[in-house]
């Protein structure tokens, strides 16, 4: 069994995360999210999709990151 440590749910099959060197245990995709996912500088919502950077900021979108002076950006939507 393992403890999330987001949630502190104790649960036999956890969802385990390597990122930079550090190992993360989740019991489900959410806590996973909650935890992991960068915070677009914009709007303030989780980025759990592609998202953008722009000089080491993080954006949800093209939008988010011209509207605080991100340039030469382009949404392939």
């Amino acid at each position: 069994m393992s403890i999330c440590e987001v949630c502190g749910n104790d649960y036999a099959m956890p969802i385990v995360v390597e990122a930079q060197g550090v190992r993360h245990t989740f019991d489900c995709f959410e806590c996973a999210i909650h935890r992991m996912a960068p915070i677009c500088e914009h709007c303030n919502c989780k980025i759990i999709g592609h998202g953008v950077e722009s000089e080491g900021r993080f954006f949800c979108c093209v939008h988010c990151a011209v509207s605080q002076g991100a340039i030469g950006l382009v949404d392939h939507i």
